[in-house]
């Protein structure tokens, strides 16, 4: 047996050793693209396996990448893990950030056709088409992956090689113990006993313009990851556990989270949301409108913070947006700078919620706020159309009509009506007024509102003008429920 030999048979015994000292095994699959909701998602099974009790971790990785941001926060959360040891498992491939993810465990299981590696990063040109990052995102990225390979006893060569296609790596033998690494010529030139090795041939898979990328079979080679399993079976009967394996599968709460992420349930939150908001605003007091906005945004801020996105910097923006809002409608005649702002605010909230970052950097980062923005401005639509024909047929419509507290009929009360020019009309189709009766606007009206007649306050709705609140007022039409006024100069 030569020198390479015994150094590997020494490895597997300390490997094997040290797999009989754990007692109790969970498993985390992480699957689909790296994304702050899968972060989230992680960070919550494994709060809920160290509540367990487990002290070896198993996150069983099929991903193609994702956020550079997103990875790097896994990777802080995984590689000085101080209670448990962590096994990357990866029965078919792990690219791109979910390969740095899995190097972020203490150690990397694969099966034997699997694949690992292929991380260099690409942003979004001004022209829209993706390309490489640029030398100072690959060096920070360079940084961190050396780093990363040193305090996991890999190779930091092998594993820059991953982000930086440009990067050769070669066998190096010492003279003198036959040990064998794998270095940059870089690093080569750079030792204080660089006489002593001898450089090979080059790492195939590290050839020009070629990010790494292998196989279970190679990277175990490599010194990459530590064994290949064929099954999850064999995984588990490698580490000899005295308990059944923990398997954190996605629960009711995780389910509901990325439901409540996809585009179109997010746009329809928006839409009953924002309709229900306009509908309360016009016709204020805790009613049912107000309600129904704030479920719906309560539970599309409640996905955001589960989903990783959110923080209270957002809920803060679009609560003081809503009094922006309110102040405008209730306080400040007119339509102007208050209501803008808090529409704006309102708007801004709800793009950072539905994010993790502010400038988009990469490809998917543009991607998202591109689709983010196109939930908000269709739903924005939608809510305008909404909107119009709520101010023209509030009264006709039963479900809207009911969105607002009214005040019991009369059934006493004189149900004349006269028209614009004071000429008899049929019966009057509402108990308490009739066309001609001259009333007080309780509160603005833009053109919705509430106005007091005699001693009844009554949802009405202007003639296409503003009107202020105390402003004196005539009803100049009755349709159904909805009663139309004019100002009176």
């Amino acid at each position: 047996m030569n020198r390479l030999s015994l150094w590997i048979a020494l490895a597997g015994l300390l490997v094997g050793s040290s797999a009989m000292a754990y007692e109790r095994a969970a498993l985390i699959r992480l699957e689909g693209p790296v994304t702050p909701m899968m972060q989230a998602f992680m960070e919550r099974k494994l709060d809920t396996a160290r509540d367990r009790g487990a002290d070896l971790v198993i996150l069983e990785i099929d991903s193609p990448g994702g956020y550079l941001h997103t990875t790097y926060e896994m990777i802080d959360v995984l590689r000085d893990l101080p209670w448990a040891r962590t096994v990357a498992y990866i029965p078919d491939e792990a690219i791109s950030g979910a390969a740095i993810v899995a190097l972020a465990c203490d150690e990397i299981v694969m099966a034997p056709r699997a694949r690992l590696g292929d991380a260099g990063p690409i942003v979004a040109g001004e022209d829209g088409l993706f390309r490489h990052a640029e030398q100072k995102v690959l060096s920070e990225l360079a940084a961190h992956l050396r780093d990363l390979a040193e305090s996991k006893g890999r190779s930091p060569a092998l594993v820059e090689a991953m982000a930086d296609r440009n990067l050769v790596v070669y066998q190096v033998t010492n003279r003198e113990t036959g040990e064998v690494r794998y270095w940059s010529q870089a690093e080569l030139d750079s030792a204080s006993d660089a006489e002593q090795w001898e450089r090979g041939k080059p790492v195939f898979e590290t050839r020009e313009d070629k990010f790494l990328t292998v196989t279970g079979e190679r990277a175990v080679e490599l010194g990459l990851a530590a064994e290949t399993v064929d099954s999850q079976t064999e995984l588990v009967d490698r580490y000899d556990l005295t308990e059944p394996i923990i398997e954190l599968r996605p629960g009711a709460v995780d389910t509901t989270v990325y439901i409540l992420n996809r585009p179109i349930v997010t746009g329809i939150l928006f839409v009953i949301g924002l309709i229900a908001l306009f509908a309360e605003l016009s016709a204020p007091g805790i009613s049912v409108g107000g309600l129904i906005s704030g479920l719906c945004f309560a539970l599309f801020f409640w996905s955001r913070f589960l989903g990783g996105t959110s923080t209270w910097l957002e809920v803060t923006l679009f609560l003081v947006g809503l009094v922006f809002l309110a102040l405008e409608f209730f306080v400040i005649p007119g339509f102007g700078i208050a209501g803008l702002s808090g529409i704006a605010l309102m708007l801004v909230s709800v793009l950072m919620a539905s994010q993790d970052f502010v400038i988009p950097s990469t490809g998917r980062e543009l991607e998202t706020l591109g689709r983010s923005a196109g939930v908000v401005v269709v739903s924005g639509v939608v809510v305008l159309v909404a909107g119009v024909m709520m101010t023209r047929w509030l009264g006709e419509i039963p479900l809207l009509g009911r969105l607002a507290l009214r005040p019991p009929s009369d059934p006493g009360q004189d149900a004349s009506m006269l028209d614009k020019g004071d000429k008899p009309m049929a019966a009057a189709a509402h108990p308490l007024v009739a066309v001609g009766d001259w009333g007080e606007a309780h509160s603005p009206l833009r053109p919705a509102g509430r106005a007091k007649f005699g001693d009844h306050y009554l949802d009405v709705v202007a003639d296409g003008s503003y009107v202020s609140a105390g402003q004196q007022i005539r009803v100049i039409a009755i349709e159904g429920n909805r009663v139309v006024v004019q100002p009176i100069e």
